[in-house]
């Protein structure tokens, strides 16, 4: 198991999972979002081959939009 940061909270993972898998466990597939990771915005076909370590930060961010 790993522990990483999510959102500012301190979360545990399964090994070897990727950021799309946290994604789609979170049902935010297919969202508009950004994914920031360890402090760098990643590119949406990077997901699938990021896998997250212990000690990793993950920030996602929805957009909203509104008038």
């Amino acid at each position: 198991m790993a522990k990483i940061q999510l959102n500012g909270k301190k979360i545990t993972i399964k090994p070897n999972i990727s950021v799309f898998d946290l994604l789609k466990k979170y049902k935010l597939i297919n969202k508009k979002i950004a994914v920031e990771y360890n402090g760098k915005i990643l590119q949406k076909n990077s997901f699938k081959k990021k896998l997250l370590n212990n000690n990793d930060k993950i920030e996602i961010v929805h957009f909203i939009g509104g008038g």
